[in-house]
């Protein structure tokens, strides 16, 4: 996003009550309500800042207040004006409810920090307006909108910094990652979705004090890096997380992918090649059908899929370089990573499963696959193929023209023979022709470990001649059976 013209405080109200203007009841409403009350209230943070870059969404985002009162006493003043209310959050000052169909945070003017030791804030509540925004974690963010006036508030230049596409915090960078660690996270995750730099002292500070981001919790490092992950522009906060140390303790897999080059130059920078695989493949999710918004599971492949190669390296005899298996090796690491970070299984497990696979297209060739080849890709992809299509094909990242038209192409054919497949053999769904049930009647066999190896002898016979009649099928298993050892 590039910076915009630093507004005076009256344009700035005047554009921020025009971004405002679907909510603009609400606002007055619960501002009066509050006011009268003897309270104050504003508009802070997140929306202020998006209104006043024309980029807020009312219909999704949440709008963030602050106020003088106590948390019971904000659940006192929401009574009868809220759908519903949740006090998750009580025990840090904030309160959530559900207002006119909008989701809104209220936190008691706050004065947190960490304690150098624990992974768990010290809340403190705060008196007035200026003191919780000193506290917060960069100048874009310290900016209020009173209520229900829409009183303008920028004590420490948020504005400019906006205009100059600049991130910065309200007081020394040094007292704020003390605050809350995890700020240096969120310096690298804005400057990814908003394009904007990072201010010099910020950086020196986020270097000085990396390892401070060990006591948050992997929870919350999580959230941040998927952010990150998912923004439009996530090399820009992965490489800041690398040169500043962050991702030594986050994510150190990836600062060691800068492998230092062999004399003969021959392999590529695998840290280079591994953010370039991740903007492609961010391409693809809606350059190849079928398409898809952003993937949380194919960008995450695409940074991790190629973390086995340092443990792999390995220099032969002629001089090359290689890094044999580094697929099955980078999926346990990929798992044990995920699983530190406190990932669901369900996600670990499919990524993992990608890295793994994200090799095998290669002994594709010019087409050498047989059609049992291209039905087991198939089966080892299951539900993950669309997005194993897109993985393997963005991490094609040669500048050698040929070579990287000759790829295309070989993908294109797998692609089609797949698709030419399926339409014959329904491949999507391929399972023997006879189950359990049958093998046990057709063996006389009860259930047991026996059935599992007939079923899988049955599925090796499917995924080798394709469809088979049901007849054919057992005269197999029943020369199988009988050609047992000990039989």
């Amino acid at each position: 996003m590039a910076p915009q013209t630093p507004l005076s405080p009256d344009e700035a109200q005047r554009r921020a009550v025009v971004e405002l203007q679907p909510v603009a009841d609400l606002l007055f409403d619960l501002g009066s309500r509050f006011a009268e009350a003897g309270h104050e209230l504003a508009l802070v943070g997140g929306p202020v800042r998006d209104a006043l870059l024309g980029r807020l969404d009312v219909a999704t985002g949440d709008l963030d207040f602050t106020t003088d009162a106590r948390p019971q006493a904000v659940l006192a003043l929401l009574n009868g004006f809220a759908e519903t209310t949740w006090d998750v959050g009580m025990r840090f000052g904030t309160i959530g409810a559900r207002i006119r169909g909008h989701e809104v945070e209220i936190t008691t003017y706050r004065a947190e920090q960490y304690d150098p030791e624990s992974r768990k804030p010290e809340v403190d509540f705060g008196a007035s307006l200026p003191g919780d925004l000193v506290r917060r974690d960069f100048t874009i963010n310290a900016m209020a909108i009173r209520l229900p006036d829409l009183g303008f508030v920028d004590l420490f230049g948020g504005m400019a910094d906006l205009g100059d596409g600049l991130i910065r915090t309200p007081g020394t960078a040094t007292q704020s990652f003390s605050d809350d660690p995890l700020r240096m996270m969120r310096a690298a995750r804005f400057a990814a979705q908003l394009g904007f730099t990072v201010a010099d002292d910020v950086v020196t500070a986020m270097t000085d004090m990396a390892g401070r981001i060990e006591i948050v919790s992997p929870e919350r490092v999580q959230v941040e890096l998927m952010k990150i992950v998912m923004s439009s522009d996530p090399r820009r906060g992965l490489s800041l997380l690398v040169d500043t140390g962050l991702a030594d303790h986050l994510l150190p897999e990836l600062p060691l992918l800068r492998l230092e080059a062999d004399e003969h130059h021959h392999h590529k920078d695998v840290y280079e090649h591994t953010l370039t695989v991740l903007e492609q493949a961010m391409v693809l999710e809606t350059a190849h059908e079928p398409a898809c918004g952003p993937d949380p599971v194919l960008r995450l492949a695409a940074l991790l899929h190629d973390i086995g190669k340092p443990r792999t390296r390995k220099f032969e005899g002629d001089g090359r370089v290689s890094f044999h298996h580094h697929e099955v090796v980078g999926a346990r690491m990929t798992r044990k990573r995920m699983q530190a970070l406190k990932f669901s299984n369900d996600m670990t497990d499919d990524v993992a499963r990608l890295v793994e696979l994200h090799l095998r297209f290669h002994g594709y060739g010019a087409g050498e696959w047989t059609d049992s080849a291209v039905r087991r890709y198939v089966r080892d992809a299951g539900p993950l193929l669309t997005r194993l299509h897109k993985l393997t094909r963005a991490d094609s990242t040669t500048r050698n023209r040929r070579r990287a038209m000759a790829l295309q192409r070989s993908y294109d054919s797998l692609e089609k023979r797949i698709a030419e497949l399926a339409a014959e053999e329904e491949l999507a769904a391929i399972r023997p022709v006879l189950d359990g049930r049958e093998i046990m009647r057709i063996l006389q066999i009860p259930p047991g470990p026996q059935v599992g190896e007939a079923y899988q002898f049955l599925l090796d016979l499917r995924l080798d001649r394709g469809p088979m009649e049901p007849e054919l099928a057992e005269q197999a298993l029943l020369a199988w059976w009988a050609a047992r050892p000990g039989a």
